[in-house]
């Protein structure tokens, strides 16, 4: 099973361009990141640049609008992730609890839908999917 990790640092949706990261804090990360790896099950990960540099898309007009961030509505922001391959729900809830995340950092797990989630219907429709992931 694959989950995705999300950081949601409390706070990032309203961090300049520019912020700087503690060395400490990316060095416990790190440790971190190393034992996803050495476990084998880390898949990916990658962190994300503040909303203020990223840009949204909506479509409540039926035509594209593209707005610059920061996004004052924002309350809650990505920080980064991982995508890791485990057993279960509760291993991927273990593995989000060893991560040296700050007070004001949270983590939010989620699965990633396969293709045997999905009706008959739906997986002939999506047959070419497997495809464009490569």
């Amino acid at each position: 099973m694959r989950f995705m990790m999300l950081m949601i640092p409390l706070g990032y949706e309203t961090a300049p361009p520019d912020v700087q990261l503690d060395p400490d804090r990316v060095a416990a990360m790190m440790h971190y990141n190393q034992l996803l790896q050495d476990a084998g099950i880390l898949i990916t990960l990658e962190g994300l640049h503040p909303p203020s540099m990223g840009a949204r898309v909506s479509f409540a007009t039926g035509k594209p609008v593209v707005t610059d961030g920061p996004f004052a509505e924002a309350r809650e922001v990505l920080g980064g992730y991982w995508m890791i391959e485990v057993a279960s729900r509760q291993e991927a809830i273990a593995w989000a609890r060893k991560c040296p995340a700050s007070a004001s950092e949270l983590i939010e797990i989620r699965q990633v839908q396969e293709m045997a989630d999905f009706s008959p219907e739906v997986q002939a429709i999506a047959a070419g999917f497997a495809d464009l992931r490569k």
